[in-house]
């Protein structure tokens, strides 16, 4: 799972084995895991993530 940036705590990766899906990134944090849909920015999947980390970490994707 290549990282794509890091940002304090948090690594952007992808999975190269993810294909035939809308662009979207994953987000990782110690145990914890997120994957967000790029257009629009929103969260498909929440593995460990408090609601407001989400909100944070939603406009770490749109920054970055």
């Amino acid at each position: 799972m290549p990282t794509v940036v890091l940002v304090g705590p948090y690594s952007f990766i992808f999975f190269s084995s993810d294909r035939g899906e809308p662009a979207h990134i994953h987000v990782k944090r110690d145990r914890q895991i997120a994957k967000f849909w790029l257009h629009p920015i929103s969260v498909e999947k929440n593995r460990g993530f408090q609601e407001y980390e989400l909100n944070q970490i939603a406009r770490l994707v749109e920054e970055n």
